[in-house]
């Protein structure tokens, strides 16, 4: 089985927040954030996918996650959310 690498966003339904990531196997992924496997997360869940944004490989995934964390602006991921596509991709 292939897997397609990217990035992705997810909401919490606790409080609301965003969580960016990367991988390559995104359903293990989500698993893995919504039974508190991952330390970052473990205190916002449950979590819900809102955009898995793919990539070619998953080091060019890792490396659009670190820019996409820099905007840090929640207007900026919500842009990404809605339009489905990067912010530098116009």
């Amino acid at each position: 089985m292939k897997y397609q690498p990217g990035v992705y966003i997810l909401q919490s339904l606790k409080n609301g927040r965003y969580y960016i990531g990367s991988t390559n196997k995104i359903n293990r992924r989500l698993k893995e954030h919504n039974t508190g496997k991952v330390k970052s997360t473990r205190f916002i869940r449950p979590l819900k996918l809102k955009v898995f944004l793919p990539c070619s490989t998953l080091e060019e995934a890792r490396q659009a996650e670190y820019h996409l964390k820099k905007y840090k602006r929640k207007d900026i991921i919500k842009s990404v959310i809605q339009r489905k596509m990067f912010p530098w991709e116009c």
